[in-house]
């Protein structure tokens, strides 16, 4: 486990003194060896903190889902990981209580793309020829994504690969919080299936483009918009919602016990 985890667990259980906060980086494996510039690099990479003048925040934990922003990513990729290959294209919307506030999308130059992945996305290298490289991309996106909530279908694809892109091109990586829509659509529509193509026939989801990320992209907003009309009362704050996705019953867990 990460001392970002860590510290993470210590503050959904309740906010930390400065002096406890302090003495919590002093104890762990940080990046560096002064408490002020480790501060600054956990929040340049998006951990939603809020330093005050006598404790420390999670601003998720007290941030309702109408007042938090919602980053909603997809990237198509030519390799299943950074090691192999690279991103070719970023989608991303920022998404407020119903409305979509800002976008952004990008193709990335590349060198190589497969047969396999050409056709599946439909990205060609004449396509790239123009695009910016990788690492401006990055830049870019970590700018707009902020200390938002990393919102994917399939997080653990999306932000791991963009985090891992990130560390290889000495950019930091990602500590913002994340949420799955396939894991929050198991606990809140009924499916025989949770992947964005099934999902989008089953609600109606009138978006030609698939395997492109801006189309995934606006596909996922409105499986996440479902999924919220859907969910228990309690669920108020953000930290609520991220839990609820992760540990609630699935609805064929649930439909099991009745």
């Amino acid at each position: 486990m990460s001392y970002i985890d860590k510290l993470v667990a210590k503050l959904l259980k309740s906010p930390l003194t400065i002096d406890e906060f302090n003495t919590f980086l002093k104890n762990n494996d940080t990046f560096f060896q002064n408490i002020e510039l480790e501060k600054d690099l956990i929040l340049s990479n998006g951990l939603p903190l809020y330093i005050g003048l006598d404790k420390v925040y999670l601003k998720t934990t007290s941030t309702k889902l109408e007042d938090q922003i919602f980053c909603i990513v997809d990237i198509e990729t030519n390799a299943g990981n950074p090691q192999d290959g690279q991103i070719l294209e970023i989608g991303a919307v920022k998404w407020k209580n119903g409305k979509i506030i800002e976008t952004y999308q990008s193709l990335v130059t590349a060198n190589y793309i497969s047969p396999k992945v050409e056709e599946l996305t439909g990205i060609t290298l004449d396509m790239l020829y123009n695009a910016s490289n990788l690492k401006d991309v990055l830049e870019e996106f970590r700018i707009f994504i902020e200390d938002d909530i990393f919102v994917a279908h399939n997080i653990s694809f999306d932000y791991k690969f963009i985090s891992d892109s990130m560390k290889k091109h000495n950019l930091g990586e990602l500590f913002n919080r994340k949420l799955c829509t396939i894991e929050l659509a198991q606990r809140t529509i009924e499916s025989n299936r949770y992947g964005l193509k099934y999902l989008k026939e089953l609600l109606n989801i009138d978006i030609k483009g698939e395997h492109r990320a801006y189309d995934d992209v606006l596909s996922t907003v409105e499986v996440f918009q479902t999924s919220l009309k859907k969910l228990p009362k309690d669920v108020v704050f953000c930290e609520d919602l991220i839990k609820f996705s992760q540990v609630a019953p699935k609805i064929e867990e649930y439909k099991g016990k009745r």
